[in-house]
């Protein structure tokens, strides 16, 4: 799939589409050159062929969360945390087009800057985002939110739980949300991270605040990240579960991969470290779970890659992996969150580097990519 992303320059600087376009024999001639080019510089093994989705242009240079929409459309958060003095947006994307969602969103009213991370449609039809403001302040200012949506439009959003470090991830099973923050300390433990969980009940009675640094009520389970040569310790990052009800979630700061277990009334049962046979994962980012055949496809940022976790025997295998590159016709850039729809794996470049990744630089173009998939 060979598509370019128009740019309508309309006070704001909106995004109007992205269409499809044939090229040229010219035009293939220089595209192959280019691939051809940018495999060269490759410092690690290419492994399987993702596929160019859109380019995104500089106001919209980090990519990240994807929801699935009742009408089939994709909404993408891009939070901007590269370059944020464009405002953070949500997009709402097909595989053909790519549209404004929703650009008004509210800042935090201390940092002054909205951080969209993870999203999803919750019961109520309403869309939930976990914002990461950690980046702007450490200082427990990220939020849970949500859009009220009418009609399938969006319209006013609203915080429903404020006191999170860097909330991340977001699942809903039922009535309940799940959410992921990768940096919930304790006064024992400044290197934790945690699942939390809520009611829609809970969240429709008005703002939840958490209480920082202690066990609150809604912590389903903590954990510690091992801090390694890249100097990251953030923890719980993606998160899902499988088709018999258990969660799974793994360490962005040292690749450490969790299933946690619940006992009927959704309290923890267990938590435990999986031991992961073949190749040893150093970084989980966002992961999706196809619970048809219970596979994990999961985002290992550091090393530029989609690695496949099967859950029955915690075998690894890696779907597609390149080294550092810029992104050009689909190559992977720092792979931050997944979409499995049908057989199609949707892939968003985050393209923002933490020291000792393969990815070195954030740098245009800001792109998606996508894998088909066997069953």
């Amino acid at each position: 799939m060979n598509q370019t992303l128009t740019a309508l320059l309309l006070g704001g600087a909106l995004l109007a589409g992205c269409q499809q376009k044939k090229n040229t024999p010219e035009q293939a001639s220089q595209a192959a050159a280019t691939d051809s080019a940018v495999a060269a510089t490759d410092t690690a093994a290419r492994v399987g062929k993702p596929v160019l989705l859109h380019t995104l242009p500089d106001q919209y240079n980090t990519p990240d969360g994807l929801a699935l929409a009742p009408n089939g459309s994709l909404i993408l958060s891009v939070p901007n945390l590269a370059d944020n003095k464009y405002p953070a947006v949500l997009l709402e994307m097909t595989d053909d087009t790519i549209k404004p969602y929703l650009t008004n969103l509210p800042v935090q009213p201390d940092t002054k800057h909205a951080a969209p991370m993870d999203l999803a449609f919750g019961p109520d039809g309403n869309l939930y985002y976990a914002e990461n403001q950690y980046e702007n302040d450490k200082n427990f200012k990220s939020r849970l939110m949500r859009v009220r949506v009418q009609n399938g439009k969006p319209g006013a959003v609203e915080t429903v739980v404020d006191n999170f470090a860097l909330a991340n991830a977001v699942v809903w099973k039922g009535n309940t949300i799940y959410v992921t923050d990768s940096q919930w300390d304790m006064p024992n433990d400044d290197k934790g991270s945690a699942i939390l969980r809520f009611t829609l009940a809970e969240l429709n009675k008005g703002p939840v605040h958490l209480k920082p640094k202690t066990m609150d009520p809604h912590v389903l389970t903590t954990f510690t990240t091992a801090v390694n040569e890249t100097g990251v310790d953030n923890g719980a990052d993606g998160l899902d579960y499988d088709s018999k009800g258990n969660f799974y979630t793994g360490s962005f700061g040292d690749g450490t991969f969790y299933k946690v277990t619940l006992k009927p009334d959704g309290s923890l049962a267990k938590k435990e470290a999986m031991t992961l046979k073949g190749k040893k994962i150093p970084c989980i980012d966002g992961l999706i779970i196809d619970r048809t055949t219970d596979k994990a496809y999961v985002c290992n940022s550091r090393e530029n890659a989609i690695e496949i976790i099967n859950l029955a025997d915690g075998t690894v295998t890696t779907l597609a992996q390149n080294g550092d590159t810029d992104g050009q016709n689909g190559l992977l850039d720092q792979p931050a969150e997944v979409l499995l729809k049908g057989n199609r794996l949707y892939i968003s470049d985050f393209d923002k580097p933490e020291k000792k990744f393969v990815n070195q630089k954030s740098d245009a173009p800001h792109t998606m990519s996508y894998i088909d998939v066997p069953k």
